[in-house]
């Protein structure tokens, strides 16, 4: 086709609602507009990129014995009921009536539709093992769209399930999954390096992400450059350092005047930062969570959030640590009242004491 007759021109100037150079680019090309805040139709140039990609996709699917589905944007709320994710996932799944009055939600992913499609086809074990995929519009009320194509409220996303028998069926396919999403980035001429992932509101037991390094980027990479070991910075292990055992001393209090930061008051008493003990209050349905970690780290909120079972935390206001009886500044695990205590006990402290606050002012 001619360009003169190709629906969609290119721009000179630079639209002042790109924020990225990829936006930028897609949208001078002319492969892109945007509809609305984070909802974008593709152009004649765009959508056949798009469906080249999805060619790719497809094949390699096909290749690990994948077979193509389409599922429904719209679904039932009884199946997320049924799942327990109505209730787990927030404001990001848009839930609305028909018009008889039936609770519904457009599809943010699609587990629960595709277990319910295969309870009910699947009879006997020697179905399985089973892989459907799909390559299908979702739907996200995203609170930051940014970036264009990056991070938006509407998008085209290829998804696939597979179903076992036994763990060991899974075990023994999860890597012919892994290589053919190797193969899709290697095709399309990204270098996406794979690392290890928390599931997320997906649930399971282990996961990975291929995510190509960006200065735009929202995560953080951890990467060992002797080894093969790659973790997004939320799931990663680290090595929990031995500062052996401390010798028994008498519990004192000691005042601290004006010490505000945890830095400070190690200074101040001539301790180790990791001899001391840091308080960090979350709001939880409705009651304060107190987390408590040595002063030389930082609590990692994804992490707690999967210890704890919930999808997210948020930080306590000063107002409901007042009503909780909090002394802010000044507060530890002694003489702790007015909020759950999450019971978790790290070997690396068990022999070790420590400097923490006395919940008096000062």
């Amino acid at each position: 086709m001619r360009m003169s007759r190709l629906f969609g021109r290119t721009l000179r100037e630079v639209p002042q609602e790109a924020e990225m150079e990829s936006h930028r680019l897609l949208l001078r090309a002319g492969m892109i507009r945007r509809v609305a805040s984070g909802i974008y139709a593709y152009l004649p140039l765009g959508w056949r990129v798009l469906r080249r990609i999805g060619e790719i996709i497809r094949q390699e699917m096909d290749a690990i014995d994948g077979q193509e589905i389409l599922m429904p944007v719209v679904q039932p709320a009884e199946l997320w009921r049924e799942s327990g994710r109505w209730d787990e996932i927030g404001p990001e799944l848009i839930r609305f009536q028909d018009r008889v009055g039936r609770d519904m939600v457009l599809g943010i992913t699609h587990e629960e539709v595709v277990t319910e499609l295969a309870r009910r086809e699947i009879s006997s074990y020697r179905q399985l093992p089973l892989m459907l995929y799909q390559i299908q519009t979702k739907v996200r009320d995203e609170p930051r769209p940014r970036g264009g194509l990056v991070r938006m409220r509407e998008f085209n996303m290829k998804d696939g399930y597979s179903f076992h028998a036994n763990i060991e069926d899974l075990q023994a396919y999860y890597p012919r999954v892994y290589q053919a999403y190797s193969n899709i980035f290697r095709r399309a001429g990204v270098e996406a390096i794979a690392v290890e992932a928390d599931p997320g509101m997906m649930g399971g037991a282990a996961s990975h992400e291929f995510v190509m390094p960006s200065e735009a980027g929202e995560d953080s990479l951890v990467r060992c450059p002797d080894c093969n070991y790659a973790a997004n910075a939320e799931n990663a292990s680290f090595q929990k350092l031995d500062y052996g055992r401390d010798e028994e001393r008498s519990l004192e209090e000691v005042a601290t005047p004006g010490m505000e930061t945890i830095e400070g008051v190690a200074q101040y008493l001539g301790v180790p930062v990791h001899q001391t003990l840091k308080a960090v209050f979350y709001s939880l349905n409705g009651e304060v969570l107190f987390a408590v970690i040595r002063g030389d780290l930082e609590v990692n909120e994804r992490k707690l959030a999967n210890l704890l079972k919930v999808p997210e935390l948020r930080l306590a206001s000063e107002e409901e640590l007042k009503a909780a009886g909090i002394v802010v500044g000044y507060a530890s695990p002694r003489g702790l009242g007015g909020c759950e205590i999450s019971n978790q006990i790290f070997k690396e402290i068990i022999n070790m004491k420590f400097v923490m606050g006395a919940y008096r002012e000062g």
